[in-house]
């Protein structure tokens, strides 16, 4: 058993890292949750890090505010301090004015999943990597809370923040790091998956469907960045793949190494039977069979998806050599991870959760763990179409499916729909009519519109409301709090 979880971190604070001199490290931007997350691991490491951003919002301005670490608002190429090395984010292009004076004095620079593979995996550490379209963050984190109880003492770095931590990082000693590995492009300067700079010794791949239509023309160019990461692996490594996504398996179809597949078909070496969702408790519980042993799961999460992402990180765990009943033993106290189905308070007997789902599939499956967990009360959901990629029209018909669902449907502006033509953005107006034909009562505020203003007046006691986006969505959890009292 670990040690307590109040001193998890004083272990090694502030740890000096025996391959690297500290560095004066300057991070552009730095509020991004990846580039957040791996400001507090190299600050952890011993490296002076600061940086730069025009907008901080919680989580990642409380962790960078709680760390210590100096972030300014607003560029201005005169205040780069000249002896940093610039860690550079997907964030900002090429004609950032602060991007363009780095450039121009020749600073030395990484981008950050570069700088991942140059501070943390040069020092030694096998890489377990976890990709995929969905449930990546939340794999990550069972992954990191199985390896930390089981005592390997891992490093981590997850998109979310751990619940047990409040960080979304953890630097260990250990022999192995879990790493959220993120499909999206790198850099202005690198374009391919941040996953090809993680050397993954074992690479678990979830669920794949099409997604980033700002960066993948369709979904075979979303597979061919998902075979180069798994073709990655070496001979003697380890791909975990959920075969319940067709696309998942195409994308594995290229590796040399050992494939373990998750699912219920018979080809399966780790499969999952019927799933229960405890109405009070929200517990999962599902059956397992691992090459003919019978296993019961239970987690502590609601939801057939947590399910599969429980059986993918189990696997992940059994390929790096953990011990079985240790793990499942884990998964059964996993204390979650933040803006996953995460209550958020309740006011005026309204409970209000908040949800990081920012795309139809994802919505599909909150909506379903949500009516496992509340069969007996309204459910609002309130969704904020935050990336480039949700706003776009052609998810439309997917949006009403998922939304249907639903008692009352608020679907905000989209956030970048000044980026996209008329017609390639979401039509809410038919979007309202589409969901009022089915049931459902629409609620589409405008531009000038608070979507928290919007929704009260419709909300009776007993309700519960899930505010889903992948940005802070205006701090719509907490405002709408305090308007209930």
């Amino acid at each position: 058993m670990m040690p307590h979880r109040d001193s998890l971190h004083s272990e090694t604070e502030g740890m000096q890292s025996p391959f690297h001199t500290a560095e004066h490290l300057y991070f552009l931007p730095a509020g991004g949750t990846a580039m957040a997350t791996l400001a507090g691991l190299l600050n952890q490491q011993g490296h002076r890090v600061e940086g730069v951003d025009t907008h901080l919002y919680p989580p990642m301005s409380t962790l960078l505010e709680d760390l210590k670490i100096p972030v300014r608002l607003g560029w201005d190429p005169d205040l780069i301090p000249e002896a940093a090395r610039v860690i550079i984010g997907n964030a900002v292009p090429r004609t950032n004015p602060e991007v363009r004076r780095v450039l121009s004095r020749r600073q030395p620079y990484l981008s950050q999943a570069e700088a991942v593979s140059h501070y943390l995996l040069a020092e030694g550490r096998e890489s377990l990597v976890v990709a995929g379209t969905h449930g990546k963050t939340t794999t990550t984190s069972l992954l990191a809370w199985i390896f930390e109880e089981l005592g390997t003492d891992p490093t981590a770095l997850v998109g979310g923040l751990l619940k047990w931590s409040r960080r979304s990082f953890r630097l260990g000693r250990g022999p192995w790091m879990i790493i959220e590995g993120d499909e999206y492009n790198t850099s202005f300067f690198d374009r391919g998956p941040k996953f090809l700079h993680y050397r993954a010794r074992i690479f678990l791949l979830g669920p794949v469907e099409f997604d980033h239509a700002d960066l993948y023309r369709d979904l075979d160019a979303v597979l061919t960045a998902f075979r180069a990461g798994t073709a990655q692996v070496p001979r003697h490594g380890i791909v975990v793949v959920n075969a319940l996504s067709p696309a998942a398996l195409e994308g594995a179809r290229d590796t040399s190494a050992e494939v373990i597949k998750v699912g219920t078909s018979t080809d399966c070496a780790l499969r999952l039977g019927e799933t229960l969702v405890e109405r009070d408790s929200g517990v999962t519980s599902t059956s397992l069979d691992w090459q003919g042993r019978r296993l019961d799961l239970r987690l502590p999460m609601p939801g057939r998806h947590n399910a599969e992402n429980a059986a993918m990180a189990l696997a992940g765990a059994l390929a790096a050599e953990l011990d079985l009943d240790a793990t499942l033993d884990a998964l059964s106290r996993f204390p979650g991870v933040a803006r996953r189905m995460d209550t958020i308070g309740e006011a005026s007997d309204i409970l209000v959760v908040d949800d990081f789902a920012h795309h139809p599939t994802a919505l599909v499956v909150t909506i379903a763990a949500a009516r496992s967990r509340w069969p007996d009360r309204r459910l609002v959901i309130a969704y904020e179409p935050r990336s480039l990629t949700a706003a776009r029209r052609s998810f439309q018909n997917r949006y009403v499916d998922a939304l249907s669902k639903a008692d009352i449907a608020l679907v905000a502006p989209p956030f970048h729909s000044a980026r996209l033509a008329p017609e390639d953005c979401l039509d809410r107006d038919r979007m309202a009519s589409d969901l009022k034909s089915r049931g459902v009562q629409p609620l589409m505020p405008s531009d000038s519109e608070d979507p928290v203003d919007a929704l009260v007046p419709f909300l009776k006691p007993g309700d519960v409301v899930i505010g889903c986006s992948s940005g802070d969505f205006g701090a719509f959890h907490r405002r709408l709090l305090e308007r209930l009292g």
